[in-house]
């Protein structure tokens, strides 16, 4: 079986591949990609039987991929190292979601079940799984130590990172720590208003009552921000240009 294998961080194909030399299937890895524009030509031109598919890509999704060549007919395991991510896709009944770093018994696993799935009902679920996902961009799952907490992220007013842990504070005053770092979080808190105006922080815009042009954000709970001089420009764009529309 001709496989395409899109993942953008190199030590992570190499122990795929490793993974799937171990395994011993009859899996052939026909191309290494490591972004959603380069994995679009390479499908195209190859077509691919399997594609391993990392969520998160240089350049966009995973989704973005497989909404570029919808044309094709290769089977799909997705590969991701966000735990919140892929709680949403099971739940929608994905094909498969491998967790990062992969499992040897878990790949085996999907490989087998993916030899059972024909590619009209991976479509389906494909479709259901992409709902999913752009539909759940307003909440976050968080991975505690004792649970899985649904955020939503209207309600939520800024995040501090800390050592390596990240606290989540909500209007509601509910307070959440997981243990990733704010930048695990940034690229999807970016999609709906939230801006980093600091190392540590990470801010929803709508919850800014004024920003103080020593340095300082207010919310409007009276919480102080903290803006670093290095971020100081981009954060006021940011800001004037949320509140002027």
């Amino acid at each position: 079986m001709r496989a395409l294998l899109i993942e953008d961080k190199a030590y992570i194909r190499k122990a795929l591949v490793n993974l799937l030399e171990t395994i011993k299937t009859d899996v052939d890895i026909i191309g290494e990609c490591a972004s959603v524009k380069e994995a679009v030509v390479v499908a195209n031109a190859c077509k691919p039987e399997l594609v391993l598919l990392d969520i998160n890509l240089t350049d966009g999704t995973g989704f973005d991929f497989l909404d570029q060549t919808d044309h094709l007919s290769f089977k799909t395991i997705f590969i991701t190292a966000y735990e919140e991510y892929a709680l949403k896709a099971l739940k929608a009944g994905a094909v498969d979601y491998l967790l990062k770093p992969v499992d040897f018994e878990e790949l085996e696993s999907a490989l087998n079940k993916m030899k059972t799935l024909s590619i009209a009902e991976q479509k389906k679920q494909l479709s259901t799984a992409k709902q999913v996902w752009y539909k759940n961009d307003s909440t976050l799952v968080l991975s505690l130590s004792d649970s899985f907490q649904v955020i939503d992220l209207q309600e939520l007013l800024f995040c501090e990172s800390d050592k390596g842990y990240t606290s989540f504070h909500l209007a509601n005053g509910k307070k959440y720590i997981a243990s990733k770092p704010l930048k695990e979080y940034e690229e999807q808190l970016q999609k709906v208003n939230f801006t980093r105006p600091h190392q540590s922080f990470m801010v929803n815009l709508k919850f800014i009552d004024k920003y103080d042009k020593s340095g300082i954000i207010f919310l409007n709970n009276g919480k102080k921000i903290p803006v670093s001089s290095r971020k100081k420009e981009a954060f006021i764009a940011t800001f004037l240009k949320y509140n002027s529309l």
